[in-house]
């Protein structure tokens, strides 16, 4: 990847996106040692307009933000890093520095918050409680959702249906984290689909 930052006087401008839900996080500038020291750590690294240093996001916060890709523009002139952030992103203690909502990116926090319940062990969390009695009992309660989103689909209250739709969906997430697998796997899985039949 060869850069060019002669064009903005030794930087580059740096969109920072989540790799899940693919919220913009923030906006920041790397010249090459910045983009160097990212590279090697896999740690994002910026270069500070106003202190003239470099700076890791997260050394004071700890809210790193993990590498996972990056891309250039058609002009080699601008980065889009994607990213795993530990945390908030903006010094404000938003998740975002643009406060951007999307509904793919709520999915992926309530895959986040069942993780968390049943890491810390949750007392009283109806997600943690139907997690420790198993496998089987998590398939089934998806099956019992699944049929209840069935009968719905055949009467014609749509609030009712949508009720069922987001508990099957409640219950699929939890079944998803009992399997040792994420939304991502999923949806790469419909990537491929989607990909081998535009190629057909």
């Amino acid at each position: 990847m060869k850069l060019d930052f002669d064009k903005g006087n030794g930087l580059l401008p740096v969109v920072i996106q989540d790799h899940t839900s693919l919220k913009v996080l923030m906006l920041g500038y790397m010249n090459e040692d910045a983009f160097a020291k990212t590279q090697a750590d896999g740690l994002v690294t910026f270069y500070s307009r106003s202190r003239n240093e470099l700076w890791t996001k997260g050394e004071t916060s700890g809210n790193y933000l993990y590498v996972k890709e990056i891309l250039a523009d058609c002009d080699n002139d601008t980065l889009l890093i994607k990213v795993n952030p530990t945390g908030p992103t903006c010094h404000t203690g938003s998740e975002t520095c643009f406060k951007e909502e999307n509904a793919k990116g709520f999915l992926y926090l309530l895959e986040k918050t069942i993780d968390e319940r049943i890491s810390n062990n949750s007392e009283k969390s109806y997600t943690n409680e139907l997690f420790k009695r198993g496998i089987n009992k998590m398939a089934q309660k998806v099956g019992e959702e699944a049929v209840e989103l069935v009968i719905e689909a055949k009467d014609n209250n749509d609030d009712l249906f949508k009720g069922e739709a987001a508990d099957l969906l409640y219950h699929f997430l939890i079944l998803l984290r009992a399997k040792g697998m994420k939304l991502e796997d999923i949806e790469a899985v419909l990537k491929e689909r989607n990909t081998s039949k535009k190629s057909d």
